[in-house]
């Protein structure tokens, strides 16, 4: 992996470690914040990457309409949506509810 590939999965990484519990964020929100905006897919690409890091709450990052668009990267059928209902997040049809309640924007809760 190059050099500069690692480095920013590191900065997806950081901030992922930092959403709450019971919190979800989106991949746009962390791309933004980290100074990558319209880097979505690279935070999907870090996130794909972080299974041997039990301390990347991956679970945690959904696309921008609360979607688990990154569901099938997980263990079993729905590890995912346990995990998050584990949290007290809600999810139908793949999709969480109330996400609004739920999300945790990096850009205003963390300084860069």
């Amino acid at each position: 992996m190059p050099e500069n590939e690692n480095n920013f999965f590191e900065r997806v990484y950081e901030v992922v470690r930092q959403i709450p519990y019971g919190k979800v964020t989106s991949y746009g929100a962390i791309a933004k914040h980290i100074g990558a905006a319209g880097s979505a897919r690279m935070v999907g690409w870090a996130m794909n990457a972080s299974h041997n890091l039990p301390d990347v709450p991956a679970h945690r990052v959904v696309n921008r309409k609360g979607l688990l668009t990154g569901k099938h990267h997980f263990d079993g059928t729905n590890l995912m949506q346990q995990l998050l209902e584990s949290e007290g997040i809600n999810v139908i049809d793949n999709q969480i509810l109330d996400f609004e309640k739920h999300f945790w924007d990096p850009g205003s809760e963390l300084r860069n």
